[in-house]
């Protein structure tokens, strides 16, 4: 299984050589791409040698216990290290999501449920923005169709990592479990009877794509303005300041209405835009390669939730990997890691399943 890695501390060698040469850095994409792949292979070379040194102490602690016995504990306690750097090394060499370290382009959107589910989605908004303070990633709303009541029939959120972060700690690869159907089971704001009701929203949570990344012809676009409706401050609701925009090729619809500048709400829906069409292609490509794609939910159907938020009980279950636990308002607070861990973890072992099944 640790044959590749010989070829990898290789390419980590070439790597610092190249970092180290500041004609490098003058171009600037290309220093990027090499520090990303840098900082990709350092934890494996770095488990990799701890895995070989405590191999190799275990085996001098071994001869050592023949003549003195006392050595035997230490052959025990080797032993255990080595097994767990084994099954961390395993783990580091599943191959990772390339769009891990992407920011993301968050959509909440109101379901079942009316005013309630709108409400509600709210509260994910909430906790999603609570969540990325807790980290120290930054939001920024792209666009929001508020409700009556304080809620939000739908919203657009992108959510940035610092400059710098650890493999795997990246916004997609912390938030790509949260796409799909979250149900909630509380007793409305709007329920004079005090009876439970069940509601949904819908979370879509799609990598942010770079320009480059989708191409988009200047014949692909359908753009439309028109007047922005719903709460607003002066001059909201009175200039064709709405953008809509619909991509020909693929009958995609994106309208942003938040900014009062018609040129910000182009900009904002090209985002949007650019990041659902890579996230399409991206699975087209997963369909091909792989009929058992584990795919977000779509339909905002109670039905076919992911999770479910239960107020009475301050319960909160994903039905994906099992987990549940009693802090409810926690996680809410933006208390989401144990619950995101559980999802990690669970994926982490579903592919060294499959690779152990490949091997």
């Amino acid at each position: 299984m640790f044959e590749a890695v010989e070829e990898l501390i290789g390419e980590h060698a070439d790597l610092e050589k190249q970092l180290a040469d500041p004609a490098v850095h003058t171009d600037q994409a290309n220093a990027r791409r090499l520090n990303k792949r840098y900082a990709e292979l350092t934890p494996i070379i770095a488990a990799y040698r701890s895995w070989r040194q405590t191999g190799e102490d275990a085996e001098t602690a071994r001869e050592l216990a023949l003549d003195d016995p006392e050595f035997a504990a230490e052959v025990k306690e080797l032993d255990k290290q080595r097994e767990e750097l084994t099954d961390r090394l395993r783990l580091l060499l599943v191959p990772r999501d390339p769009s891990d370290d992407k920011d993301v382009i968050l959509e909440v959107k109101a379901g079942e449920g009316g005013e309630e589910s709108a409400l509600f989605a709210g509260d994910l908004l909430r906790m999603y923005l609570r969540y990325a303070e807790r980290v120290g990633w930054k939001t920024e709303i792209l666009d929001a169709n508020a409700s009556d009541l304080g809620g939000y029939k739908d919203v657009q959120v992108v959510v940035k990592a610092k400059a710098s972060h650890e493999p795997g700690q990246g916004v997609w690869a912390r938030l790509k479990y949260e796409g799909g159907v979250h149900r909630v089971q509380r007793v409305p704001a709007t329920e004079s009877q005090g009876r439970i009701h069940t509601s949904a929203a819908g979370v879509l949570v799609t990598p942010e794509a770079e320009e480059v990344e989708v191409e988009i012809g200047p014949n692909d676009l359908r753009i439309d303005v028109y007047r922005s409706s719903g709460p607003g401050g002066q001059s909201v609701n009175t200039t064709d300041s709405a953008v809509r925009i619909t991509h020909l090729p693929s009958g995609l619809v994106v309208s942003c209405q938040n900014e009062k500048s018609q040129l910000q709400n182009k900009e904002s829906a090209m985002r949007i835009l650019r990041s659902r069409l890579l996230a399409a292609a991206q699975e087209e490509a997963e369909r091909e390669a792989s009929d058992a794609r584990r795919s977000q939910v779509r339909t905002v159907d109670r039905s076919e939730r992911i999770r479910t938020y239960n107020f009475p009980e301050n319960r909160i279950s994903d039905h994906r990997v099992g987990f549940k636990a009693y802090n409810l308002d926690q996680v809410l607070d933006g208390d989401l890691d144990a619950m995101i861990q559980a999802c990690v973890d669970a994926d982490s072992a579903a592919k060294l399943a499959a690779a152990g099944d490949g091997a």
